[in-house]
């Protein structure tokens, strides 16, 4: 098995995070130092940073909903992290962070292919987020969201995207980018501030029995659903 994909599946990872750390020097096999597409056994002696690594966990998939508060980080230095609050036996990531401003729905797991495939920009997953803003606005407002909008500081425009009023101040807007901070931004450039964010769903999961500070298992339908969903991926 290649190197990236066994550090995926060992559930510490995507692959491109494998390459990245291979690249920098961090993973050893056998105390040699790795190389980028080099081939491992089960029983290799694989370490990163020193640290010894296991074989492969049983898959983990969660949803979670984040409170306003927690940092998406597994730095566990950053007060706040998610690793810290969660105190999960299995580590686990995240696909798609949301600020610690934010709050809602997290899928976590230590599925790497499957993080991979949710985070392609290409792919085109919907996430849904419920904002509120500082003051009342008029359906132009709405409309600039919709078509797009060119961020200067990441010199970019947004897709185009559906949005609709939910009351005087507050609306739904459904994304398919992950851009660093990409609807305060988007207020922002309209003369806007955010005062409240909250991620609804992201493909077919949703926020539905869970408080904030929150977690459980998906269901046997909802990853069957989600893994189609992002490329087809075999359930198991």
């Amino acid at each position: 098995m290649r190197i990236n994909k066994y550090l995926s599946e060992a559930g510490l990872c995507s692959r491109r995070e494998a390459d990245r750390l291979i690249a920098a020097g961090r993973v050893t096999v056998g105390g040699i130092t790795a190389r980028t597409g080099m081939q491992v056994e089960d029983n290799s002696d694989i370490r990163i940073d020193g640290r010894r690594i296991g074989g492969q966990e049983k898959k983990v998939y969660l949803k979670f909903y984040k409170p306003r508060g927690i940092v998406c980080t597994a730095d566990r230095r950053e007060p706040g992290n998610l690793t810290d609050y969660l105190q999960y036996p299995v580590r686990v990531t995240y696909a798609g962070r949301l600020d610690k401003d934010s709050e809602g729905l997290l899928l976590l797991t230590n599925d790497g292919d499957l993080i991979d495939q949710a985070m392609r920009a290409r792919n085109v997953h919907e996430k849904e987020y419920q904002v509120t803003v500082d003051r009342e606005y008029e359906d132009t407002f709405l409309e600039k969201l919709q078509r797009g909008i060119y961020l200067k500081e990441l010199r970019v425009r947004t897709r185009p995207c559906r949005a609709w009023r939910t009351g005087p101040k507050s609306f739904r807007i459904v994304l398919t980018q992950g851009l660093n901070r990409q609807i305060r931004r988007m207020c922002r450039s309209c003369g806007f501030r955010v005062i409240t964010l909250r991620r609804v769903r992201i493909l077919n999961l949703t926020l539905e029995g869970l408080k904030p500070g929150e977690y459980r298992e998906l269901t046997e339908e909802e990853l069957s659903e989600l893994k189609t969903r992002v490329g087809g991926l075999q359930h198991g």
